[in-house]
């Protein structure tokens, strides 16, 4: 198993190109067995969720390969419809295979998704909405087993919650769908714009993908085409916040400024100067960090819940109290544990994070239990004074590729182990 060892104090400084997104690779990858022929996924970051979608793909019978941040992946010799339950296990977003199968082969059989546990992600938006488009859906033993004789039709489908996996789930299937798909109340993240610039490229009809009502024409095939993945969002808060509490300026290339726009104020009010021009954003961190008030996580253009550990992980050493209310998920606060051993002065109750800001925290030995937590870890040994040692990388790796290597040539000093 390995460890991040973490010695705090250090400035950062320096400047480096943030990844591709993790959110938007992985729809993109489940909707390449909508098409016939060889896809081209440039900017697509080397993590071990994508490894996972790159294992299911290949068990469907796809040829799949890649060549530095470059994935080439054929979906001709696809010939399963089932996904065994160890493959499911791997990510929470292996759902998003269900409606790309359907659509492709008609059928569909798998186990519910793993992944963190971070609260619960229901899937019954994915199912009521595939059931609307015609298919019949059976779950037995712990398995969905999905048919679509007369294959899938057109329908309108209101989402009670906007659920980006639903979203994305529909998009797919209803793209070789018989009729006009409608969707409203769609989640708006630029994520989903992502996976219909991909499936519009190979020839689907999306209409509206960013906004409340998403409408998709059926088409009778896809073409492969290629794309480049947008940049990683959480990633580029993530690095942000990394600057933040060590009082350090860094440059961050290849950043849509317009994907942070919920973001980029609450730095500001934490006394942060932040220049974001061209792809590139240039983030300088005052020598002493202030409250950030409160932060509420909400669906895409609000704060994103993705974002939430890292920040509060800044708030903890920031000037004052900070309120962080999560909307999103119901376990999201995992992390708020390991921080206080670290010697943060944290109280959650429900939805509800107070975060008193000390002058310091102090190395101790951590063990992160998800993703987001597991950055928020990363960014509180950053700051503290001797050595943090964190267990649980493995969580880390799901949505950061080599961050240690990129914070080391930033000037910190982290290795794993």
């Amino acid at each position: 198993m390995s460890k991040l060892l973490v010695t705090g104090r250090k400035k950062l400084g320096g400047e480096t190109y943030v990844q591709g997104a993790k959110n938007s690779a992985l729809p993109v990858l489940a909707a390449t067995i909508l098409t016939k022929g060889e896809n081209v996924i440039y900017n697509c970051p080397d993590l071990s969720d994508i490894e996972a979608s790159a294992r299911i793909l290949r068990y469907l019978g796809c040829k799949v390969s890649r060549s530095g941040s470059t994935v080439l992946v054929n979906c001709d010799t696809i010939d399963k419809y089932d996904i065994p339950d160890e493959l499911m296990r791997k990510t929470r977003s292996s759902i998003i295979f269900l409606g790309a199968i359907l659509a492709r082969t008609g059928r569909a059989k798998m186990s519910f998704p793993g992944g963190c546990e971070i609260g619960l992600r229901p899937i019954d938006m994915h199912l009521k909405a595939l059931r609307e488009m015609g298919a019949d859906i059976r779950e037995k033993h712990g398995y969905l087993d999905c048919t679509a004789p007369k294959g899938l039709k057109g329908n309108k489908i209101s989402l009670s919650f906007p659920s980006v996996g639903a979203t994305e789930d529909i998009m797919i299937a209803a793209c070789l769908a018989d009729g006009t798909t409608t969707i409203t109340n769609a989640a708006r993240e630029p994520e989903i714009c992502d996976l219909a610039d991909f499936l519009n490229k190979c020839g689907a009809k999306i209409y509206g993908a960013g906004e409340g009502v998403v409408v998709i024409e059926g088409v009778k095939s896809l073409s492969p085409t290629s794309h480049s993945i947008i940049p990683d969002r959480i990633v580029c808060a993530t690095l942000m916040a990394c600057a933040a509490v060590t009082g350090s300026k860094i440059i961050l290339d290849g950043v849509i400024c317009s994907h942070l726009a919920s973001v980029i104020p609450v730095f500001e009010d934490a006394g942060c100067k932040i220049r974001c021009c061209n792809g590139t954003l240039e983030f300088t961190a005052p020598e002493k960090l202030k409250a950030m008030k409160t932060v509420r996580t909400m669906p895409y253009p609000g704060f994103p819940t993705d974002a939430q550990a890292p920040l509060l992980a800044v708030s903890c050493i920031a000037d004052g109290t900070t309120v962080f209310v999560e909307n999103i998920f119901e376990n999201r606060y995992r992390h708020t544990g390991e921080l206080i051993r670290m010697g943060a002065n944290i109280k959650t109750v429900g939805k509800v994070a107070v975060v008193e800001g000390v002058k310091s925290l102090y190395g101790a030995p951590v063990e992160a239990t998800d993703l987001r937590g597991a950055a928020a870890l990363v960014v509180a040994g950053l700051s503290a004074e001797s050595q943090t040692e964190i267990s649980g990388v493995r969580y880390l790796e799901r949505g950061y590729e080599n961050l240690e290597l990129t914070l080391s040539a930033l000037g910190a000093d982290i290795k794993k182990i």
